[in-house]
C-alpha cells in the first residue's frame, strides 16, 4: 500500500530539516518496542504507511523543522542476539505488525540488524565497567562517522531492571569515574552504563524505561558538562496516560477523588520482567507518582502488575475510580484500556530521536521539561496533567524550531562541559 502525497499532507510538517540525517541509537535494539519502531520507521520512509501515533506528525508541529522520516538512521546495542527482522515476523505472526509491511521493510531491518552491538552484560562482560562505558561509546561515536550524521539520539527501551541502592558515588563524579575504573566493582546498573556511553559519544539522551538511566547525580552532572540534552523517564503510553487526562477533569470540577485502583495485565517480555518484585517497584512508583501529583496525596492508589503470559504483548489495564462530589454524593467512573504496548510506544520514540536532535541542534543541554509529555515522570518538570504538557511541548518545539531555522541564529555554547 502507497500513501499518497494528499493523505500525508495533512500531518506532514511545513518547514525543512536541513541538518541532515540523524541517527536514533536504541538500548534494546532487538526488544518488541525497538523493533516495532525500527518497522515503523522504515515503512513511513518508504510512504507504505501513514504516522498514525506521531505526535510530531501532527498540525501542531507544522511549520518546526524536524528531520524527516527517511533522514533516521537506525542502530543500537542489545545482549540478544535474534535478528531483528526475525522478531518483526513473529511480532507479525501474532497479530501485533502487519504482515505485508514487514515483508516490505524487510531488506531494511537487516540492514538495521548489522548496526546492533552487543550490549552491557553485568553476568558475562569481563573488566571494568569504564571498559564498557568506552567501547559502547565508540560503538555510537563510529555509527555517527560511518553514516556522517548530524546528530544521534540514544532512547533507552530495554527491559526493566531493579532499582539500585543508593551509593555516595552516585552523587560525586569524582567518585564515580574512580569506581568504574575498578575490575571488581560493577557499580552502575546497565541502563546507567548505557546512559553514560551516550553521554561519553556526545549523543541526546532519553530514557524511555523506568530503569535508572541517566537519573543519577553524578551521571546528570557530567551529562550537564557535556552539554546533552536529555529527556525522561518511563514511557506514558497508556493507563498513566489516561489518569493525567481525566485527574484534573475531577480537581477542574472540584470534585474529592478518593481512591483510584488500578490492575494491569500483560505477558510478553514486560510481563515476565515485571513479574520480579524487585524490577516492578520502579514501575509502581512511576506509574503513581503523576496521579498523586495531580489529585493529592490523600488519595487510595492500589496498583497491582500481573504476568499473564497467554496475552503476550497486549496490555489491558483496568481502573477503579470513587470520586466525591457535591453534598457528598458518590461519583464511580470504570475504565478498560487494551492495546498493544510496543504499537503505542514506537511512534513516540520516533518523536523523541526527532524532537532530541531538533534540541541538539538548538544546542540545548540539560533536562528538557517539555518533553515531558511523552513520560510518566517526567524529568525537569512537576507537571503531569497532559493537556498542560501538550501545550508546553507545542510551545517548545515552535520556538526551538525558530532558533533552529533562523539562517542568523549562531550556535549555543555545548554548555558546562565545553564543545562537543
Amino acid at each position: 500500500m502507497i500513501i499518497t502525497p494528499d493523505e500525508l499532507h495533512d500531518t506532514a510538517t511545513d518547514a525543512a530539516w536541513t541538518r541532515g540525517r540523524v541517527g536514533l541509537w536504541l538500548i534494546g535494539a532487538r526488544g518488541s518496542v525497538a523493533t516495532t519502531a525500527a518497522v515503523g520507521v522504515q515503512a513511513l520512509a518508504a510512504r507504505i504507511a501513514p504516522p498514525t501515533g506521531c505526535a510530531t506528525a501532527g498540525p501542531g508541529f507544522a511549520g518546526v523543522p524536524l528531520p524527516a522520516f527517511d533522514e533516521i538512521v537506525i542502530g543500537g546495542h542489545d545482549v540478544s542476539t535474534m535478528p531483528i527482522a526475525r522478531r518483526a515476523e513473529a511480532l507479525a505472526d501474532v497479530g501485533m505488525l502487519p504482515a505485508g509491511v514487514v515483508a516490505e521493510v524487510h531488506r531494511a531491518l537487516g540492514a538495521i540488524d548489522a548496526e546492533i552491538r552487543p550490549g552491557y552484560d553485568p553476568a558475562t562482560d569481563t573488566g571494568s565497567q569504564a571498559d564498557a562505558v568506552r567501547r559502547m561509546s565508540d560503538d555510537i561515536t563510529a555509527f555517527r562517522a560511518r553514516h556522517r550524521l548530524a546528530h544521534v539520539v540514544v532512547v533507552d527501551v530495554s527491559s526493566t531492571e531493579a532499582l539500585p541502592e543508593d551509593r555516595p558515588e552516585f552523587h560525586d563524579p569524582e567518585l564515580l569515574v574512580a569506581a568504574l575504573a575498578d575490575p571488581e566493582q560493577q557499580i552502575l546498573p546497565p541502563s546507567s552504563v548505557a546512559a553514560l556511553a551516550a553521554v561519553e559519544s556526545g549523543s541526546a539522551y532519553a530514557c524511555f524505561t523506568p530503569s535508572t538511566g541517566l537519573w543519577l547525580p553524578a551521571l546528570r552532572i557530567i551529562a550537564e558538562r557535556r552539554g546533552i540534552p536529555y529527556a525522561g523517564q518511563d514511557g506514558k503510553t497508556g493507563e498513566t496516560l489516561l489518569r493525567t487526562v481525566l485527574a484534573p477533569m475531577f480537581t477542574e470540577r472540584g470534585m474529592h477523588v478518593r481512591s483510584w485502583a488500578g490492575t494491569n495485565l500483560l505477558g510478553g517480555g514486560d510481563g515476565a520482567t515485571l513479574a520480579d518484585p524487585e524490577a516492578v517497584r520502579s514501575k509502581l512508583v512511576s506509574k503513581n507518582r503523576g496521579l498523586i501529583s495531580l489529585v493529592g496525596d490523600h488519595v487510595v492508589a492500589p496498583l497491582h502488575i500481573d504476568n499473564v503470559p497467554d496475552l503476550g504483548d497486549v496490555k489491558t489495564a483496568w481502573d477503579h475510580v470513587h470520586v466525591e462530589g457535591f453534598l457528598s454524593t458518590r461519583i464511580t467512573l470504570q475504565t478498560t484500556w487494551s492495546a498493544y504496548d510496543s504499537m503505542l510506544a514506537a511512534p513516540l520514540v520516533i518523536d523523541l530521536a526527532r524532537l532530541l536532535s531538533l534540541a541538539d541542534a538548538a544546542g540545548q543541554h540539560g533536562a528538557l521539561p517539555a518533553l515531558g509529555f511523552f513520560f510518566k515522570d517526567p524529568w525537569g518538570s512537576d507537571v503531569h496533567a497532559f493537556a498542560d504538557q501538550a501545550t508546553a511541548l507545542r510551545s517548545w518545539a515552535a520556538e526551538t524550531g525558530l532558533a533552529v531555522a533562523a539562517p542568523s541564529v549562531s550556535a549555543v555554547p555545548a554548555g558546562i562541559g565545553g564543545a562537543r
